[in-house]
């Protein structure tokens, strides 16, 4: 099996396999229980809240544990939104947010707020110019993701967020991380961003964990959930220490390599990249920049069949949201791709264990298997 859906989903690395058994089988107490094995567990907590942060560049105690990034990213936008209460109602985002993002922000709309959906480039950019044409005095919240899913587009969030600070000294910026997370260094200090969205099974962590970053200069922020008071009062109920303790394990392992990790992987995908350009027939969408994704059509051949294609060969990759439901993608719309290019995509999504012979097997397929298809 050649797996090229990383974006998707990544494999568990084996520390973080361990870390799972260990919390499932050992070290299964409730952190909240005040005997000895409680509070060992208890200890285990602060240790992965930790081994998270540092892998985030934040400080321990700004890093508050979800499920996932769509729960991340929810309370982002629900917070803000209730944080600001009745004063000032305009949102900023953009039209190739994930759907955690739009969604809520449709659901805010229906609640009276205003919001901006900012317009990407033919390349998938999101340029300071156009943020800063939407800022008002009025508004209260901009999200802009790190790295777009489909595309792999890197957007200049530090720039962004002082521009907003500068422009709007109350409104909060959030970023959704998920897909930047160790694989776009950043340091959550200094980046400039108030919350953070980041996620687990992104990063070879067990599903049904995730986190969000709230600066320190949001000195109160509204609770995601009410109970017994666990993640500081902001998000109770029993931490899944199962899922918490793999997700801090994979950190500590991804973050440990992350640099040699990111080099390694932009040679490949831009080897990829060189190689799939001599190609007649396959266009490349989007501007390339993360490490780890790049978005493909092939004209004349329908996304589900280049997919079906690939699978016979062994090989696994997204259509990305292109044809989910039977809706084009609303990234490469908001692009102004033309339905031919739009109908035809799938995505490749890279990771550390992914290696040049795989991609290999991949480029060969496309050549001989999907590209004779466009041809007939």
């Amino acid at each position: 099996m050649i797996y090229l859906d990383n974006s998707a989903t990544t494999k568990p690395c084996q520390e973080a396999v361990e870390a799972v058994t260990n919390a499932l089988t050992i070290d299964w107490a409730n952190p909240s229980a005040l005997y000895s094995f409680g509070i060992d567990a208890a200890h285990a907590l602060r240790s992965a809240r930790s081994k998270v942060a540092a892998a985030m560049g934040a400080e321990p105690d700004r890093v508050f544990f979800t499920s996932g990034g769509t729960e991340a990213d929810n309370w982002a936008l629900l917070g803000t939104a209730k944080r600001f209460g009745k004063k000032n109602k305009h949102i900023i985002t953009t039209a190739i947010e994930h759907h955690a993002i739009l969604n809520t922000a449709k659901e805010l709309e229906a609640q009276g707020f205003e919001v901006t959906y900012l317009q990407p480039d033919s390349e998938g950019r999101i340029t300071i110019d156009v943020l800063k044409a939407a800022l008002r005095k009025d508004t209260i919240l901009v999200s802009v993701m790190m790295v777009n899913n489909e595309t792999g587009t890197v957007m200049p969030i530090s720039q962004m967020a002082k521009l907003t600070h500068r422009i709007c000294p109350d409104a909060i910026f959030h970023t959704d991380a998920v897909q930047g997370f160790l694989k776009i260094p950043f340091q959550a200090k200094t980046l400039g961003a108030d919350l953070i969205s980041v996620s687990s099974h992104k990063i070879h962590g067990p599903k049904g964990a995730g986190a969000l970053y709230i600066s320190p200069r949001l000195k109160s922020f509204p609770a995601l959930l009410l109970g017994g008071g666990q993640e500081a009062g902001y998000r109770s109920g029993t931490e899944a220490t199962p899922a918490i303790f793999g997700f801090a394990a994979a950190c500590a392992a991804i973050h440990a390599t992350l640099k040699d990790d990111i080099q390694r992987e932009s040679e490949l995908l831009n080897t990829l990249v060189e190689r799939v350009s001599k190609l007649e027939g396959v266009k490349i969408n989007g501007a390339q920049e993360a490490p780890h994704i790049l978005s493909l059509s092939i004209p004349g051949v329908p996304t589900q069949n280049s997919i079906n294609i690939l699978q016979d060969a062994g090989i696994f990759v997204s259509a990305g949201s292109a044809c989910a439901k039977g809706h084009r993608s609303h990234t490469l719309t908001a692009m102004g791709l033309a339905p031919e290019v739009m109908d035809s995509t799938f995505r490749v999504s890279i990771s550390r264990e992914t290696t040049q012979a795989e991609l290999d097997t991949l480029l060969h397929t496309i050549e001989h298997g999907i590209l004779p298809r466009a041809r007939r």
